[in-house]
């Protein structure tokens, strides 16, 4: 899959398409760069630099209205709520969430809502003069293709959780995805018009690129996963550098996660683990590793690819979802095609016996990276009216 460019130039003639937008965020405070792994509030900034003024839009439930919602799906038929995930997947949480957003934007006296997922949307909403925007990773179509959950949920709610969907994104007056194969699955999947759908790519957080001197000779292999730990494939991984140490007894992991995902890594040979590491620290371990192996499952885009490559560090993952397109089809990072633990293990030690092309391959990735993927890029898509699909 070709890269996309991120880098198309605005034309200086171009008009806002708003001068005051609100950024909506289930997963948290939209301004808190610790949300979404930032992407809301590093857009709201960006945006906020072109002179767009942002409000934020945190809409929430408490855990007693989400176990309320999940008895009455449980009685409609669409089972017992294996993740809160599925909770909001529904059609009744998304409801409750649409509301609190269309509440609060008529409090704050904005016309345009920009909304980063699709678990807040309002199915229509044009009567109030509320135009609505999505700025997403991914869809649910996608979603549930290498969804960790999937084969254990009903037909029913796998038809309501896709209706819901639809719904959701109905009542749009533009989406900006991540990526353009997210662009691709809405047009085709969803029945978006083209001309209503626009591929921005994304920035990358706030770990700093990097040009100091750095080995790739020692085979020294990083994994970070804040939250997640299975579904970002560090079981995966784990049985992998297991078999792959056997040959390259050398081979060192670091594991950055949370203090859940300790259990996971504790008495392995060659692994040090690390919890909430401030970001310092955290950009000292791109910089310190060789190669990055996040086989992450069902990720759908991965700031901790882009994250890497800014640190001049080698990216390895599945063949599926954001990553290919990060990439371009493996120009800049390694791709494999099973989520199988003796296919991982093969191709890092394929990867770490050649330290002149990790050498190489580091390289072109970062400089991929740093001219394709940053926020100013993002809003400037985002918030001009003649933005490329």
């Amino acid at each position: 899959m070709p890269a996309m460019n991120v880098a198309t130039k605005i034309d200086v003639g171009d008009a806002l398409r708003f001068d005051r937008v609100a950024i909506t965020c289930v997963f948290g405070d939209p301004r808190d760069p610790r949300s979404w792994s930032g992407a809301p509030a590093n857009l709201a900034n960006a945006l906020e630099r072109l002179g767009v003024t942002v409000e934020a839009i945190r809409p929430r439930m408490s855990r007693l209205a989400k176990w309320g919602i999940a008895a009455r799906d449980m009685l409609a038929g669409l089972g017992r709520p294996l993740s809160s995930e599925q909770i909001l997947r529904g059609l009744r949480s998304r409801r409750r969430l649409a509301a609190q957003v269309a509440e609060a934007a008529r409090s704050l006296g904005t016309r345009h809502v920009l909304h980063t997922g699709t678990f807040d949307l309002p199915a229509i909403d044009r009567a109030s003069g509320v135009e609505h925007y999505l700025y997403c990773d991914h869809s649910w179509a996608l979603a549930k293709a290498h969804h960790v959950h999937a084969g254990r949920y009903s037909d029913r709610a796998l038809a309501a959780f896709e209706q819901a969907e639809r719904d959701s994104l109905s009542g749009l007056s533009h989406v900006f995805t991540f990526g353009s194969y997210v662009r691709d699955n809405l047009i085709a999947c969803y029945g978006l018009a083209p001309e209503r759908v626009t591929a921005v790519g994304s920035g990358m957080g706030a770990i700093e690129p990097y040009d100091g001197p750095k080995s790739y000779g020692k085979p020294a292999l990083l994994f970070v996963a804040k939250h997640l730990f299975q579904a970002k494939g560090g079981v995966l991984l784990l049985e992998a550098f297991e078999l792959a140490r056997h040959r390259r007894p050398d081979l060192t992991l670091t594991v950055v996660g949370d203090e859940r995902s300790r259990a996971f890594v504790a008495g392995r040979l060659g692994i040090t683990f690390h919890a909430h590491l401030p970001w310092n620290a955290l950009q000292q371990l791109y910089r310190d590793a060789t190669l990055l192996v996040q086989p992450m499952l069902n990720d759908p885009w991965g700031q901790v690819y882009l994250e890497a490559m800014a640190s001049r560090t080698a990216v390895m993952g599945l063949n599926r979802n954001g990553l290919p397109e990060l990439v371009d089809g493996g120009r800049h990072g390694f791709l494999i095609d099973r989520a199988d633990p003796a296919a991982l293990a093969e191709a890092i030690v394929s990867a770490v016996s050649d330290p002149q092309r990790l050498e190489r391959m580091a390289a072109t990735a970062q400089r991929h990276v740093l001219k394709n993927y940053s926020w100013s890029r993002v809003a400037e898509r985002i918030a001009y009216s003649r933005s490329v699909a």
